[in-house]
């Protein structure tokens, strides 16, 4: 039995190298390209994912800012966080996205990036966002205070579901797993919940891939 439930997130190094870590590199073996392989059912799969998320995005970008290429990005962090997810349910294996420095790393340099290009770009159109339509003249000060003060939090706001909503599956999951005992006459109805429960947190970890790379991509479009 664990000492703390929170264990299972410490990552553990060898000669002071965090080697679990390593872990967000499976990605790149596990996404099939067409010069590795030939082409599988996973690699069809894969590719008609890809064609199905890029045109999801499509939709959701601006035709102000949608240029060829855009869409690129958010496939990108969708499959990444995806399979990030997918094999931190597995035995033995680190839950990278389960922790905030993984995902400020990808939140705050992305919205970094958008806001100074926007800001240098379509400045006029960024003030204008600043005040809302209709707001009295009074208000306007802290109007603008509380639509910077939203901008700021944003990235961090993304960051801390994607993390929270793992920490809490995991918990969950570890919590069950103690629970289970071979010699319980219900220990059928235990395998049984624990089954069910990660079948559940196999869609979490999709869902909140997509959750996180659309929200993305419609704070980027709302400010064009």
């Amino acid at each position: 039995m664990m000492m703390s439930l929170f264990s299972m997130f410490d990552p553990t190094s060898v000669m002071k190298i965090p080697f679990n870590w390593l872990i967000m590199l499976i990605s790149l073996i596990l996404i099939p390209l067409n010069i590795w392989k030939f082409n599988s059912r996973f690699s069809l799969i894969s590719s008609k994912l890809t064609e199905t998320m890029n045109k999801e995005f499509i939709s959701l970008f601006s035709k102000n800012i949608l240029v060829k290429g855009s869409t690129f990005l958010p496939t990108s962090l969708f499959l990444f966080i995806m399979m990030n997810n997918l094999t931190s349910n597995f035995p033995y294996t680190f839950c990278s996205s389960a922790h905030l420095v993984f995902s400020l790393t990808l939140s705050i340099p992305i919205w970094t990036s958008l806001m100074l290009f926007y800001w240098l770009t379509i400045t006029k159109s960024m003030l204008a966002h600043l005040v809302p339509t209709g707001t009295p003249m009074v208000l306007m000060p802290l109007m603008v205070m509380i639509e910077l003060t939203s901008n700021f939090i944003r990235p961090m706001a993304l960051a801390v579901r994607l993390t929270a909503n793992l920490i809490a599956g995991h918990l969950l999951m570890a919590l069950l797993g103690n629970t289970f005992n071979p010699s319980s006459i219900f220990w059928v109805i235990v395998l049984l919940i624990q089954i069910v429960f990660l079948s559940f947190e196999l869609m979490v970890a999709m869902i909140q891939s997509y959750v996180f790379s659309v929200l993305m991509a419609l704070y980027s479009s709302e400010m064009s």
